[in-house]
């Protein structure tokens, strides 16, 4: 379906539409304004958080499109509300795009295919249901797919808290985490179990490490990565990862988590440890020496 065709400046500048369960694509497709586009913010309707996910591409920061011939996906696991909203680019600006919602369609696997390859699809596709929450100084919460910075090397800041859901998760998985800061702060290094947000709010409080233990799949690893300040990018792979700067204090900038099928046999990574990659020697934040407050 088509949303907000030839709608100018103040007109249908929101639609709100019904999803039942399934994957949709969210294409912005055009717009009127090609010199100063208007952007598209895609937000579950309040009340709904829970019911669906925004898929980002890995470099974007939150559920807005900025220009046409972008998009992002919709996971919806059950039936729930989309608010989709056109805002001009400037003062007066034009809200003329074109936004198409268009549903993928999973298909059938072959009827041939064995149980053991059946299961090992289904594990792969529940994966994708993780949803990770940070709470960015100056930015509030920010929630993503798997795989998706959080901040990061496209965007570092500071990263005041966590807190990861997986309504999809198999009954014998068990998921905990903690989160440290470099003060000793009441409830640093506390495990806590999933869907429970880990760190502060508003505290000018960052993070100097993340500890992610799962228990109860031996086909399943963590695949994290981090940016602490001043250092080279962190990878971690394993049931059991540890990510944290070099001297265990510097504040962390960025991260994304997500979740594959390992061989049985792969033994645990216990310590992350320095990814070379092109631009990651080092990153760094914090424009001016005032404090950054955020409040959600």
């Amino acid at each position: 379906m088509d949303l907000f065709q030839g709608t100018t400046n103040d007109a249908e500048q929101q639609k709100v539409l019904s999803l039942d369960r399934g994957l949709f694509f969210v294409n912005y497709k055009s717009a009127d304004d090609s010199a100063s586009p208007p952007r598209v913010t895609v937000t579950p309707a309040e009340g709904h958080e829970r019911r669906m996910e925004i898929i980002l591409h890995p470099d974007a920061t939150g559920p807005t499109l900025w220009q046409p011939k972008s998009g992002l996906v919709v996971r919806v696991n059950t039936p729930g509300t989309l608010q989709v909203q056109v805002q001009p680019a400037k003062r007066g600006g034009s809200r003329a795009a074109i936004v198409r919602i268009e549903q993928i369609q999973a298909g059938l696997a072959p009827a041939g295919l064995g149980e053991g390859n059946r299961a090992g699809l289904h594990t792969h596709v529940a994966t994708e249901g993780l949803k990770v929450l940070g709470h960015v100084a100056g930015r509030g919460d920010i929630v993503v797919g798997p795989n998706a910075w959080i901040a990061g090397p496209a965007a570092p800041s500071r990263v005041e808290g966590v807190a990861l859901e997986w309504p999809d998760r198999p009954a014998s998985v068990d998921i905990r985490y903690a989160v440290q800061f470099a003060n000793g702060q009441s409830g640093s290094g506390r495990m806590v179990p999933l869907g429970t947000y880990a760190g502060t709010r508003g505290r000018a409080l960052p993070l100097t490490a993340v500890v992610l233990e799962m228990s109860g799949a031996d086909d399943l690893k963590f695949v994290a990565e981090a940016g602490f300040l001043n250092a080279p990018t962190l990878r971690a792979v394993g049931r059991r990862v540890v990510l944290s700067g070099p001297t265990n204090r510097e504040p962390l900038v960025g991260i994304r988590i997500g979740i594959e099928q390992t061989a049985p046999a792969e033994q645990d990574a216990t310590r992350a440890t320095p990814r070379k990659s092109a631009g990651s020697a080092r990153v760094r934040v914090f424009r001016s020496q005032q404090r950054q407050a955020s409040a959600v």
